[in-house]
């Protein structure tokens, strides 16, 4: 009997348990349901009250909405219509604000929406919730407040419907009121990013000014120059489409030093920094762009300087005798001996008379009709005749840019120690003054060194370097003044000193098209080749005659571009040759070089009186003879 009644009661319990079950789980369907059903319902009246005025001027009507989501959200708070329920309150609330102005509604509203990014911060409402968020602020004038909440929307909902519109806003906002923008919409990275426009850099004097305007990547922009009016001088603004600038560079920056007055930078759209040089007076300019990292440069000449060369007439000092006397000169190599670097190759190869031209080899001092002013006209520079008050040493490389670097050797040291050597000797060979861009191991930026001749009214500017190669056994001299070239070998080199690549120098080609047309190259090509002369002369004469003669050439040198007086680059050697290098450890070899460049110098500038005076002479002849006619 008991155990017929404990069967009993067992089967009754399962039976209970079973039956518990079915109709647990039949009301949780019927719930979900009714949730859908209870929403749409909300829903329904909640459009009633947008669309019936006379429904919702009452806001006890309003309540009764927000009273529908709430019993909602509260029955099943982890349904899938709990982040629906909590933004239609925010709605809900923001609307009653709207109509009512009452500020409990706003905070209430504000409440609910924060409410969606805290519980439920993946749900595909929280980037809306923060975008209501954020122009709540903006209509409360709380700009920075509603930043912070759009920054959260371009940070972490990259494929939100609203991160297009967050990015928009964010831009008006750091427009009006200094808001800085999150990396993530200035990095280098992104299709739609925008490009930091850096803090402007200047150097100015009386009759020049250089600016240089970098931004983290290749950017396009637009300069304009606005006319002169009765209250106001020329003035040349920059506009860099979509860019930004941090608020801490927008202040404008009064300067007043020589031409430059002041320079403004602003965001002057949300995507657009606009830079505005206020000069004394602008007679002529160019503008650039170089690569690697990108920047602008303009160069502005002030008014009664746009095309006038700097020359000064002055008594050009005679290197004493001894240093004259006996001096050898060296024959240029026969068409045989003559040697060029072959890129493809990387090794020395022969080149017939044909192959020769004035960009790979130096012509013969007794037979270079570069001098003959029969053969070639006068520049300005000439026919004033060209003496040299100032000259600027630049030592290539230095600081964190150690430049070529072998057997245990910096070309930065090595060149810094030969400008030092150099400054004195020009000092006294041609009683002018020296300037060093760099007296010590710093860095100098490219467009700086031409800046500072440019702005010291610099007569001749010297860049030195030393050459670096794969192979180890190329060595030798070769100096370069800036202009176009197709030769491969020459813009590998001129690649390495500026730090980029061959493919970029081939573009930056096109720019210099326009830049350099000026008499500055011509001369400097004297330079050049006067200099180079010199040092392979005496190199000869003193045990040094196995010095490879790689010619003068030319090349798209950055730092030699804007330099407003003849300017020379210098290879003095290869650091990568264990010959040069031991060269480059002699003090006597560096005695040489400084004596040499100096006595290059010299004849540079004898040979331009001469032909000065030889053109005056030949034009007197000619007056002469038409007089007696």
């Amino acid at each position: 009997m008991h155990r017929t009644l404990l069967i009993t009661i067992l089967i009754t319990i399962h039976i209970f348990f079973v039956l518990g079950v079915s109709l647990a789980a039949e009301p949780k369907v019927e719930g979900s349901q009714l949730v859908s059903k209870r929403y749409d319902e909300a829903k329904f009246y909640y459009n009633q009250l947008q669309t019936n005025a006379k429904l919702s001027a009452t806001r006890d009507n309003w309540l009764k909405g927000t009273r529908n989501f709430r019993r909602i959200y509260l029955s099943s708070p982890k349904s899938t219509f709990a982040p629906a329920c909590l933004y239609m309150l925010g709605r809900l609330y923001r609307d009653m604000f709207e109509a009512f102005t009452l500020p409990i509604d706003i905070d209430e509203s504000v409440s609910y929406y924060k409410d969606i990014v805290r519980l439920f911060p993946q749900h595909k409402l929280a980037d809306d919730a923060y975008f209501q968020l954020a122009s709540i602020f903006i209509k409360k004038n709380e700009p920075k407040k509603a930043a912070e909440y759009l920054v959260e929307i371009v940070t972490n909902y990259s494929n939100g419907d609203m991160h297009s519109q967050a990015e928009d806003m964010l831009k008006v906002l750091s427009k009006e009121h200094d808001i800085a923008l999150p990396k993530v919409m200035v990095s280098a990275t992104g299709d739609n990013n925008l490009s930091y426009v850096l803090p402007v850099k200047y150097w100015s004097s009386d009759h020049y000014t250089r600016v240089v305007i970098m931004a983290s990547g290749p950017v396009n922009y637009k300069e304009v120059l606005l006319e002169e009016t009765k209250n106001t001088p020329r003035r040349l603004y920059i506009d860099f489409k979509d860019s930004y600038i941090e608020p801490q560079y927008r202040a404008p920056v009064p300067i007043k030093d020589g031409l430059l007055e002041q320079i403004r930078t602003g965001q002057f759209s949300p995507d657009t920094v606009r830079v505005v040089l206020d000069i004394e007076s602008i007679g002529s300019y160019k503008i650039f762009s170089l690569p690697d990292p990108f920047r602008v440069v303009i160069d502005v000449r002030g008014k009664g300087h746009e095309d006038l060369e700097q020359v000064a007439v002055t008594e050009i000092p005679k290197i004493e005798q001894e240093q004259q006397k006996n001096k050898p000169k060296l024959e240029t190599p026969s068409s045989s001996e003559i040697v060029v670097l072959k890129p493809s190759k990387k090794k020395a190869v022969t080149v017939s008379e044909s192959d020769t031209t004035p960009s790979s080899v130096v012509a013969k001092k007794d037979k270079d009709t570069r001098n003959d002013p029969k053969t070639n006209p006068l520049s300005l520079a000439q026919q004033l005749g060209l003496g040299v008050k100032k000259i600027v040493l630049d030592p290539g490389h230095g600081g964190k840019d150690p430049g070529a670097m072998a057997f245990k050797l910096k070309e930065k040291d090595i060149v810094l120690k030969v400008a030092q050597t150099l400054a004195p000797v020009l000092e006294k060979a041609l009683g002018c003054e020296v300037i060093l861009t760099r007296d010590k191991d710093v860095f100098v930026s490219l467009e700086e060194r031409t800046a500072i001749a440019n702005t010291e009214n610099a007569d001749l500017f010297i860049s030195l370097h030393v050459n670096a190669h794969p192979s180890q056994k190329v060595r030798g001299l070769e100096t370069y003044y800036l202009n176009l070239t197709t030769n491969a070998e020459a813009m590998r080199v001129a690649a390495l000193e500026n730090a980029t690549s061959t493919h970029q120098m081939s573009d930056l080609q096109d720019i210099l098209s326009d830049i350099m047309k000026n008499s500055k190259i011509e001369e400097s090509s004297r330079l050049a080749q006067q200099v180079h002369n010199s040092i392979l002369d005496e190199a000869a004469a003193k045990g040094y005659a196995d010095i490879k003669n790689l010619g003068v050439k030319q090349a798209p040198f950055y730092v030699l571009i804007g330099a407003q007086m003849p300017a020379i680059l210098i290879e003095l050697a290869f650091i990568t040759n264990k010959d040069d290098v031991q060269n480059l450890n002699d003090p006597a070899f560096i005695r040489l070089l400084t004596q040499e460049i100096a006595d290059g110098i010299h004849n540079y500038v004898s040979s331009t009186t001469a032909q000065f005076q030889a053109f005056n002479f030949t034009q007197d002849e000619a007056d002469s003879g038409a007089e007696a006619m």
